[in-house]
């Protein structure tokens, strides 16, 4: 089957900023991987030129495969313990107002590397107190323990993401489950509302989900109390990854977005491009 070509509202220039490559400069000296570059984000020349990454911690390997995510995936190094001290400088040089972590999947540690994101809360919030932090995690194999610790550190925002429908997990996340998602984001908001901690999330769209099974997604995210919700369409990274099925249109984001706002979500960012950190200063406001 040949390759679906993009249509034009998908493509983006070319990064060429003297503040794009500044940026790169500075993360690739201290040493930090971020999703931008690891994940082949088609925004990097946007984000980067504003002097925006997701920092992506505990390296760049994964110990899973999804067959949707360009991030490698094989044997993992052990955590570098000056991480989060390095992605405090990256913030402090870069002088970001809101910055996103990430990480790979680390299904080997005892606590799927929640310790380690709030270590790197700490050392943001130590060193550039006035950023805000919004962390992007695994679903810790559903460990309650694991997300209050990573809730119950000093960040704004906690993000995971369902990425696609029930019926999708298993040909596009077949280590992940829906339900133990839904529960994360639920147990996370129950942890840390009382300081006023927002939970976020991001859906794929592409990959063959129906209408219907979306607005039910976006209901049970409601009935999860999940504040901030991201829509994108889904790219395909090479030939070995899933195919796309469909490219949405704007106006259909568009149309998905005012149906997500009317069901009660704070903030809603959909279009072909976004992506969960697109933007992610903005969905505080």
């Amino acid at each position: 089957m040949p390759e679906r070509k993009h249509p034009d509202w998908i493509k983006v220039r070319a990064p060429v900023s003297a503040e794009f490559f500044r940026t790169k400069a500075i993360l690739a000296e201290l040493k930090l991987h971020t999703v931008c570059q690891e994940a082949c984000c088609p925004n990097i020349g946007e984000c980067f030129s504003h002097r925006t990454a997701t920092m992506m911690l505990m390296g760049d390997v994964c110990t899973r495969n999804c067959p949707y995510c360009a991030v490698a995936h094989g044997k993992v190094r052990p955590l570098d313990p000056n991480e989060p001290a390095r992605v405090a400088e990256a913030v402090k040089a870069l002088g970001l107002q809101h910055v996103v972590v990430t990480s790979v999947d680390r299904d080997d540690l005892s606590d799927g590397g929640a310790a380690h994101f709030a270590a790197t809360a700490r050392a943001i919030k130590a060193l550039a107190p006035g950023a805000r932090v919004e962390v992007l995690v695994p679903d810790f194999r559903g460990s309650h323990s694991s997300v209050e610790t990573v809730a119950e550190a000093p960040v704004e925002v906690f993000n995971h993401n369902v990425e696609t429908v029930p019926r999708l997990y298993k040909k596009a996340r077949p280590g992940g489950d829906y339900a133990r998602s839904l529960d994360v984001l639920g147990h996370a908001r129950q942890t840390g509302i009382s300081r006023g901690m927002l939970t976020k999330t991001g859906i794929m769209l592409g990959l063959g989900e129906a209408i219907g099974e979306l607005t039910a997604v976006l209901s049970d995210l409601r009935d999860v109390k999940c504040d901030i919700l991201t829509m994108g369409q889904y790219l395909r990274p090479s030939r070995d990854h899933l195919p796309v099925e469909r490219y949405v249109r704007p106006e259909e984001f568009a149309e998905l977005r005012a149906q997500a706002l009317a069901m009660g979500f704070r903030h809603v960012e959909s279009g072909p491009l976004v992506r969960s950190s697109y933007h992610a200063w903005e969905h505080v406001r």
